[in-house]
């Protein structure tokens, strides 16, 4: 059977009454609590879901698995994770009862965001791109710090609507988001093994791709076509990069290349031409600049000083 279309939630209040909640306070902005929301049944089950609108979502409990996009993530307790509008998720338990779970979920409309300064500032925001497996694990502390925001939005939102709701939540909000991201940066050094592990994998990516054929047929490898196959976004990858190593992924892929010219020009007779082309340049030209500008010699004069 073909896979079924996501389902798609296209308002705030929609989603009250699929997730059995009562009528949202306001219509392009919500706080919920995960413990309130009605546990689905076998028979009406949600598959793959999209959304129109951003969400927070801080995970205390959670038995499951949900995959964003094509990425899957085991959530422990204290996660927090971020979706921007017209992103795919999908939720998968084993039984009804494990999609039970508590924690906080906010969620904005990009129309409350109109006219903010926040409007635009949320797009720049790396973690709404990221996959759920890079989500952001917290300690007690830095739970508790959001937490409290998250309670302070939810006051907000259930005070009386005036004309300062708005400015106090994106206020709010903008801490919220401000913390995360020093959270992640905190986080990109803390989680040293399983960072190192990705450069691991990184390695040996570039490794397979400058030995074979694939340089030559398909060029450089590019930024977005690298962080695809590690299951990773552009941006977490150059991030993760230069915390590690202080160079960016472009940077890091360009001294690979010219190691593995270096490499070619001690060991072989091959041409400058021939390893260019054998190393993705379309120009033998392009190759020779950049192997100068790295090595601040000429391929022939490097190949010259081991004769």
């Amino acid at each position: 059977m073909p896979n079924k279309p996501p389902f798609h939630i296209k308002s705030i209040s929609q989603y009250h009454q699929l997730m059995g909640l009562p009528k949202p306070q306001h219509p392009l902005v919500s706080v919920v609590r995960f413990d309130d929301i009605k546990t689905h049944s076998g028979e009406n089950k949600i598959g793959s879901i999209m959304f129109d609108y951003y969400t927070v979502a801080l995970k205390k409990v959670f038995h499951g698995k949900m995959r964003y996009g094509q990425q899957e993530y085991d959530f422990d307790e204290g996660v927090l994770a971020f979706m921007q509008p017209k992103q795919i998720m999908r939720i998968d338990t084993e039984d009804t009862q494990a999609i039970n779970h508590s924690g906080w979920l906010l969620i904005v409309h990009p129309d409350f965001l109109w006219n903010t300064s926040l409007a635009k500032k949320i797009t720049q925001y790396d973690f709404f791109d990221y996959s759920l497996h890079e989500a952001l694990h917290l300690s007690e502390k830095e739970e508790a710090m959001l937490i409290a925001i998250m309670q302070n939005i939810e006051q907000e939102y259930h005070a009386n609507i005036d004309n300062f709701s708005q400015d106090v939540i994106i206020a709010q909000l903008e801490l919220l988001l401000t913390y995360a991201e020093r959270f992640y940066q905190r986080q990109f050094i803390t989680r040293k093994i399983s960072n190192h592990k990705t450069l691991g994998e990184l390695e040996e990516f570039l490794s397979m791709y400058f030995d074979g054929d694939t340089a030559a047929q398909n060029g450089i490898p590019t930024v977005q076509q690298i962080a695809e196959a590690l299951h990773l976004s552009p941006n977490y990858l150059s991030r993760l990069l230069k915390t590690l190593t202080g160079q960016s992924t472009k940077q890091f892929v360009q001294d690979k290349l010219i190691a593995k010219a270096k490499e070619q020009l001690s060991t072989t007779d091959l041409s400058v031409s021939e390893i260019a082309y054998a190393l993705g340049f379309e120009h033998a030209q392009s190759f020779s600049k950049l192997f100068k500008a790295k090595t601040n010699a000429s391929p022939l004069a490097f190949r010259a000083s081991f004769n």
